[in-house]
């Protein structure tokens, strides 16, 4: 995992933190919980990739 990645995710959370700020101080708590959701569903898309090479690497490591 590259540090690059590590960034990324990082951005997507201060990103999704702020608006979330932003829409619940406006009183809008209901876009701002769908806000929420869509960063973690974005988060964990790009995490997935990252888990199946693991897991390959985990499979190739034991000989399975």
């Amino acid at each position: 995992m590259e540090v690059d990645f590590i960034f990324k995710i990082a951005a997507i959370g201060i990103i999704v933190a702020v608006l979330n700020i932003v829409l619940v101080r406006s009183g809008r708590e209901d876009q701002a919980m769908f806000t929420t959701l869509a960063g973690v569903i974005v988060a964990l898309m790009m995490l997935i990739p990252q888990i199946n090479e693991l897991f390959s690497t985990v499979k190739s490591l034991f000989n399975l």
